[in-house]
């Protein structure tokens, strides 16, 4: 279990416990059908030849798991023979993505690296005495507080006391999963990322710092936070929202970030999680800007854009596999609602702008690739289409082999379109700026 000493401030923080130490940069991917960890291992190691560093962490939920009838193990199977066959010499990590207490046990076996998913406890109360103790324990959050590179922040007790009753109780959550996880796997063996994006609001500055120091308290050795950022993020297509705003909320909170690892001893290594970060174009070049000029890292967690990419490559192949693409669609069309429904915060689909499988049936491959390729300069690409898609994978899980045998048969093209799709359009822009 997680020892405790007392920080300069005189809060409980986590002391030297051994953990497993997050490389600067790294980038989650997600291969639902467990066929492109090589195609995507391959964008990093074109990343290192341009001189940076971005250390792939293969992510899959249990969510997924169960959709696609895959067990946690698989993942890391499929990223280790990558490893192998690509002569990869750098570190990887396997993320139980979006676990709870109840889906932990899965994972601990094969994965490194751990999101625990407090959504669930996020605004239930803590009990008064907890909160006021926890307020108490923190005298120098009343205090003005120098950010680098930002205004000086103030927080009032009233503030603080409104965070805590909303967070603090998924805060003791987390603890409680990482002490969990911690007592059944070997010290210094696991990466913890904590997730507080699955709420209404964006966080401000101020309650980002109430967080990470019930965080703190909680003894999490604690490498990457996931808060909800301004604007809509949903799954893969452009973020929806103010880019100005969001780039001086993104700056706000690696200032706080860096002001906890100094107030409270969290890692060194802890910097942003950005969820659903695939496809979020026009905030990368915030995120590039941010990153040169402070020096921090980043972890940007993607997900379900390779399914799409592997969509793409089956349209482009033409003949079966294209007419494989056309049901595929005909079917998620047909389920909308249904495949929709547990998606629903995240993704935004226009049911006038879908076409008819009717028409898709007509298209040719250049038609099918323009409407689902995420290019907005194209006048066919149709975001809709490309949400539904998007969460249409158990319309292929429920294939089998015959999606997975078409998968093979045109490993080609996937691949091709998974390796661009993941360094052109995610990892030059958002690491290197071009």
């Amino acid at each position: 279990m997680t020892s405790l000493s007392t920080s300069p401030s005189g809060t409980l923080v986590p002391s030297a416990q051994p953990f497993l130490r997050l490389e600067h940069y790294t980038f989650g991917v997600g291969d639902r059908f467990a066929h492109q960890a090589k195609a995507q291992l391959r964008a990093f190691t074109l990343a290192a030849k341009d001189g940076v560093e971005i250390i792939p962490v293969w992510n899959k939920s249990n969510r997924e798991h169960m959709i696609v009838g895959s067990k946690p193990d698989s993942v890391r199977g499929a990223a280790e023979v990558a490893i192998r066959d690509l002569g990869w010499k750098k570190p990887f990590h396997v993320d139980a993505d979006h676990i709870t207490q109840e889906t932990v046990g899965g994972f601990l076996e094969s994965s490194d690296y751990y999101t625990i998913d407090v959504a669930a406890a996020i605004g239930k109360p803590a009990a008064d005495e907890k909160v006021s103790a926890f307020l108490d324990r923190h005298p120098e959050l009343f205090q003005r507080i120098d950010l680098p590179g930002q205004d000086p922040l103030t927080i009032s007790r009233a503030d603080a006391t409104q965070t805590a009753r909303k967070y603090l109780f998924a805060a003791q959550e987390a603890g409680r999963i990482y002490r969990h996880i911690a007592n059944a796997k070997d010290k210094g063996s696991f990466v913890t990322e904590v997730s507080m994006d699955e709420t209404d609001n964006p966080q401000t500055p101020g309650e980002l710092l109430v967080i990470l120091a019930a965080l703190a308290d909680e003894g999490i050795p604690l490498q990457t936070i996931a808060p909800k950022f301004t604007g809509r993020f949903n799954k893969g297509v452009d973020y929806v929202g103010n880019l100005a705003q969001f780039e001086t909320e993104f700056r706000s909170d690696l200032a706080i970030i860096a002001h906890v690892v100094k107030t409270y001893g969290l890692p060194v290594e802890l910097k942003l999680s950005v969820h659903s970060g695939s496809d979020k174009f026009s905030i990368y070049p915030a995120i590039y800007r941010a990153l040169r000029d402070t020096g921090a890292g980043v972890h940007v967690k993607t997900a379900g854009t390779t399914w799409l990419e592997e969509l793409i490559g089956l349209a482009e192949a033409g003949g079966d596999s294209l007419a494989l693409a056309k049901e595929i669609y005909a079917e998620a069309y047909a389920h909308r609602e249904e495949l929709s429904a547990p998606y629903a915060a995240v993704i935004d689909i226009d049911v006038a702008k879908l076409p008819s499988p009717e028409q898709v049936k007509k298209w040719s491959p250049e038609q099918y690739v323009n409407a689902l390729r995420h290019d907005q300069k194209c006048k066919e690409f149709n975001p809709s289409l490309r949400q539904l898609l998007h969460v249409g994978y158990k319309i292929a899980a429920k294939m089998g082999n015959r999606y997975l045998d078409m998968l093979e048969t045109c490993e080609e093209s996937i691949s091709r379109n998974v390796t661009t799709n993941l360094y052109e359009r995610h990892v030059r822009p958002i690491f290197l700026g071009k």
